[in-house]
């Protein structure tokens, strides 16, 4: 069985972006790290959702806590940088904060636990972080020198298919529903176009799962969210697959357009529990 490390930016990313992925990972038998940077507490704070002396970046912590043991994480460390807030403001710059940080040090931070985990797989974020957020991108700096400098074989970069999301805009603007920070058609920035991705996982067997452990970060994903308000059907139309690109090992000529359904990892043995899913990835 296989390590594989997924490193976000703030709680309630992992849930959002690769929490089928890691649950189908974990129920297969692999071991599964998540790596989070900030503890996310430049977030929406909801009137009363935090105890006397509690903070945002406790509840938060708090919630991740309890997402990860629904997708079956077996290991979550912070990196413990500061959340950087949004493209553009003023806290994108301050001392401490994940944005701003020396990506080599923080790098040196996340190899120590590749090292440590003697992980065969990093999943980090596209060159943009997906929609531009600072810390986003950071994540895609960082993880991109943590895997040199730990030795990491497989690195992926998890995205979204932009070419996917634009169709299903009437879709969802029939539902009456307005994703968040949506822009108009000619606009869209948000994740990659779909022939420079290589692998789709799909992950509609796990759609409740992944539901409830974005219910988890209910400080972030309330349950009148665009993620949590939409049909069971909608739902799992946008959920139920996730999407990267693999960029270490490069894939092969051969497999130009096809995409893999799975990340790749070391094969696992031919004997084991009778009935044990191949955790190999496949191309189709």
């Amino acid at each position: 069985m296989a390590t594989i490390t997924f490193f976000h930016a703030h709680p309630d990313d992992e849930a959002i972006a690769t929490g089928g992925t890691m649950a189908d990972l974990a129920y297969r038998g692999h071991r599964v790290v998540l790596v989070t940077a900030t503890r996310g507490e430049l977030g929406e704070i909801p009137d009363g959702l935090l105890a006397p002396g509690e903070s945002l970046a406790d509840r938060r912590a708090s919630e991740l806590a309890d997402a990860g043991r629904i997708l079956g994480v077996s290991r979550q460390s912070f990196l413990d940088y500061h959340d950087s807030g949004m493209a553009g403001e003023e806290s994108n710059n301050r001392p401490g904060c994940f944005a701003a940080a020396d990506p080599e040090e923080a790098a040196e931070a996340l190899a120590a636990i590749l090292d440590e985990e003697a992980s065969e797989a990093l999943v980090i974020y596209d060159e943009h972080g997906g929609y531009g957020h600072p810390d986003h991108i950071q994540v895609h700096r960082v993880g991109m020198r943590a895997a040199v400098r730990a030795g990491t074989p497989v690195v992926y970069m998890s995205t979204m298919d932009r070419d996917f999301f634009q169709e299903l805009r009437q879709e969802v603007a029939d539902s009456g529903l307005t994703p968040p920070g949506d822009q108009p058609e000619e606009e869209v920035t948000m994740g990659e176009p779909a022939d420079r991705i290589t692998t789709e996982v799909d992950v509609a067997r796990w759609i409740e799962t992944k539901r409830q452990a974005m219910r988890a970060h209910a400080s972030q994903i309330g349950e009148g969210s665009f993620f949590l308000s939409m049909p069971d059907d909608l739902f799992t139309r946008v959920w139920g697959q996730e999407w990267y690109i693999r960029v270490r090992p490069e894939p092969v000529a051969e497999t130009a357009g096809r995409r893999e359904a799975a990340l790749l990892l070391p094969p696992e043995p031919t004997t084991g529990p009778v009935g044990a899913a191949s955790g190999t990835g496949g191309v189709r």
